[in-house]
């Protein structure tokens, strides 16, 4: 039995855990990241979401598949460790813990974009600064009032993007003298066709279009506090890749019919760009708190996924021991500080270089979202071949199309990985992947295993601390 100072609490519910997933991935990718892609492929984006969001469905699949079946914090990092191998699940814990800071670096990049729009005199890393302590305040608190925040901020860039979906239908049906009706949708084949920067630029917008997905995988990471695990993460993960994939098609197929995509800057959110174009002005700022609230909401499950991996690999002996101590709110504090400390980080970078930083963190993250749902994927792989009948008809949530969709899955990740390599703007995250990678294996050469190999049966208890 756990003690009660290193206990989670179980706090979220089904609603919770549906609108975190959603809050994760429906953000940066979408609000700020999008018009990038859109300058890469022109209105083709739209099929590259929807292969894109096929992969992201069918890893998420693999993942539910484990975590109905063994619901524990840092869910992932576990699987991996059972399943491929120790330091396979030390690669996987840490990279994706590497993910969601990097991924939040981007997403506190954007937030200090956004407010540009109101205070285009004041530095972008002052905005920055303040977002850090702010979000990390929030998540010192209960998993309950986490999940309660998660969900409203979500609920409110729902609400925005189905709203402005039917705005921008009754933009492109009536006009209201801001688009003239006889062209329709034209938009999305005219100026140079649906392929308008031809296949090299379609190709070139994957490695975009994965970092707009990543995070998706935090329904497996709430596993661990979630009431009902067995029936919370099948509807979350069966329903969230669908409205992921519904918000990114249909909310940009209507920007890019309204605006002709050549028009999309990447100054700041190509959804209050277009409505700032088109000269209403109050739709704008609307759109900006949204994209704001947006931010906001990935910030927040960023930190909380991070810190519940570092949480579930202190308690296998693969961090700090000290990362397992909860507040008495049941909160892992030391990881939400780990995690605050290291997003100022991104305060710095936007101080340096405020221009070229979210393309250079979108890569690297990439590159970490690319080599977690790798190992997720050979992790259910390995442990499906491992299986006799009897325990694959037990399978209370099984995946479909199997193997071959997930052996599908894998060749399409291995394809972006190409994607970035060829990238003149993405390659350094290949670079410093690798360097990544290796300092981890070092690290866990030199600290980890001779602990695991010394200590054994602390090690499987999740007693053994870390501390080198």
């Amino acid at each position: 039995m756990k003690d009660a100072a290193t206990a989670l609490t179980r706090g979220l519910t089904a609603r919770h855990i549906r609108f975190i997933a959603l809050g994760s991935a429906i953000g940066t990718g979408l609000f700020y990241g999008s018009a990038g892609a859109i300058e890469k492929a022109g209105p083709a984006v739209l099929l590259a979401y929807l292969i894109g969001g096929a992969a992201v469905y069918l890893v998420l699949r693999s993942l539910g598949e484990m975590a109905v079946s063994n619901p524990v914090s840092g869910s992932f990092g576990e699987y991996a460790g059972k399943h491929l191998g120790p330091l396979a699940g030390f690669l996987t814990g840490w990279t994706y813990t590497f993910e969601m800071i990097v991924v939040c670096l981007a997403d506190v990049t954007a937030f200090g974009v956004y407010m540009g729009f109101w205070f285009p005199d004041v530095p972008r890393w002052i905005w920055v600064l303040a977002i850090v302590f702010f979000i990390g305040a929030l998540n010192l608190l209960s998993v309950k009032v986490f999940g309660e925040l998660e969900f409203w901020f979500t609920l409110v860039k729902v609400a925005a993007i189905v709203a402005m979906i039917a705005g921008g239908v009754a933009i492109l049906i009536f006009g209201f003298g801001v688009h003239e009706t006889s062209e329709g949708v034209s938009n999305l084949w005219t100026g140079g066709g649906f392929f308008a920067t031809g296949f090299g630029g379609f190709v070139a917008c994957f490695a975009i279009v994965v970092f707009a997905f990543g995070g998706t995988e935090i329904i497996g990471i709430t596993a661990g506090e979630a009431e009902d695990p067995a029936r919370t993460i099948p509807r979350a993960v069966n329903t969230v890749p669908v409205r992921i994939m519904l918000f990114y098609v249909a909310t940009l197929a209507v920007i890019m019919a309204i605006n002709p995509w050549q028009n999309i800057g990447t100054d700041g959110s190509p959804f209050v760009q277009i409505f700032e174009g088109l000269g209403i002005g109050p739709a704008a700022s609307v759109l900006n708190v949204v994209v704001i609230t947006a931010a906001l909401s990935a910030i927040n499950s960023d930190i909380f996924g991070a810190g519940r991996m570092m949480y579930g690999m202190a308690q296998r002996g693969q961090a700090p021991s000290g990362m397992t101590k909860v507040s008495r709110a049941g909160v892992p504090w030391m990881t939400v500080v780990v995690m605050t400390v290291a997003l100022l980080v991104a305060v710095v970078l936007n101080y340096l270089i405020p221009e070229s930083v979210f393309v250079v963190i979108a890569s690297i993250a990439t590159f970490a979202t690319i080599f977690v749902w790798v190992m997720i994927l050979l992790s259910q792989y390995r442990a499906r071949r491992r299986m006799d009948a009897a325990q694959t008809a037990a399978l209370a949530f099984p995946v479909p199309w199997w193997p071959y969709g997930q052996l599908l899955a894998l060749g399409f990740l291995g394809f972006v990985i190409v994607v970035l390599a060829f990238g003149s703007d993405t390659r350094v995250a290949l670079v410093v992947g690798a360097v990544w990678l290796a300092i981890l294996t070092l690290a866990y050469r030199r600290f980890v295993r001779p602990r695991l190999a010394a200590e054994p049966a602390a090690a499987t208890a999740g007693g053994l601390g870390w501390n080198p």
